[in-house]
């Protein structure tokens, strides 16, 4: 259900990273949520680094807005950085996972191409 991979940068040089990756693959950030920041707000203590990138492909997310408009609860697809036992670990949910929830076969294609350009696009922040 869960795609991740583990890195030794630090959050913030994975959130520089993974923003320079998106875009080389075509995608884009539509909003980054940082937990710590958004909770301190609230007033509520949270020590945790947390950044949640919000990434779309507006041609692909078309396609699927075309079959059924409900997987726009779905949307947009969502990565993760936080620390995790001394990592910086990026993670998403699967979107051919997700998508299946919806028992709609036919956007089952795109689900699998957002996919692994999401898990290229990790691996590529994760390393690069």
């Amino acid at each position: 259900m869960l795609v991740k991979c583990s890195t030794d940068k630090t959050v913030s040089e994975t959130a520089v990273a993974l923003q320079a990756a998106v875009q080389a693959n075509h995608f884009g950030v539509m909003q980054v949520h940082n937990l710590k920041e958004t909770m301190a707000k609230k007033g509520v203590e949270f020590v945790h680094e947390c950044l949640i990138f919000e990434v779309c492909q507006p041609q692909q997310a078309k396609k699927v807005l075309e079959q059924n408009m409900s997987v726009s609860t779905a949307l947009p697809c969502r990565i993760s950085i936080y620390e995790e036992g001394g990592n910086t670990i990026l993670a998403a949910l699967k979107p051919t996972t997700l998508l299946a929830m919806f028992n709609a076969p036919q956007i089952q294609q795109v689900a699998q191409e957002v996919e692994d350009t999401m898990v290229k696009i990790m691996r590529e922040a994760a390393s690069g």
